[in-house]
């Protein structure tokens, strides 16, 4: 059964939540102790999107298998043209080509946008799928931050990668922006 990947709809948020919340209480990707509910999810969801920036979706068979979304990497306005990334599939879709598909899809939309470098900051630095993705998308390491966070009774790594949109640093941006 084929993917349809779209940009999110405010009736995909307990789909979405549901993906994000079998990641806290599992998976060392977030450093959440505790899942955040449907409210809290949609809080930020419309958050990312009043920013401007892209929250995809990827659907199979009418259920949300996955979910990506570009948001401000810091605020302050020097930073503007640097977005953070965030790419969850569900447990039982992993390892079929979702995830690449709506981070490919991400990256574009973001290039698309004017924004000239993308950073991922993977949790935990076992996670070798996340890891693995990033690099097949043209993700380089850009450094690792060692025993950063602590959850389930261990330290744990951020691995920070980045990948240059359009003309990255190549040429400065446009004026007035």
């Amino acid at each position: 059964m084929s993917i349809i990947l779209r940009d999110s709809r405010d009736t995909d948020i307990s789909g979405i939540s549901a993906i994000y919340q079998h990641a806290v209480r599992t998976g060392t990707a977030s450093f959440e102790l505790d899942p955040p509910t449907v409210e809290e999810m949609t809080r930020r969801r419309q958050s990312i999107l009043g920013g401007g920036f892209p929250y995809l979706v990827a659907e199979r068979a009418d259920q949300i298998v996955g979910y990506a979304y570009a948001s401000t990497y810091r605020a302050r306005p020097g930073y503007r043209f640097t977005v953070e990334n965030s790419v969850y599939v569900a447990q039982d879709q992993q390892g079929r080509g979702i995830g690449k598909t709506l981070l490919t899809e991400l990256v574009q939309r973001c290039e698309t946008d004017g924004h000239r470098l993308i950073v991922a900051v993977i949790g935990d630095s076992d996670n070798k799928a996340s890891i693995a993705l990033h690099g097949s998308c043209g993700f380089t390491h850009a450094g690792i931050l060692h025993g950063v966070g602590w959850k389930f009774d261990r330290w744990l790594d951020s691995v920070l990668m980045v990948r240059a949109l359009g003309l990255g640093q190549t040429a400065p941006p446009p004026a007035g922006r």
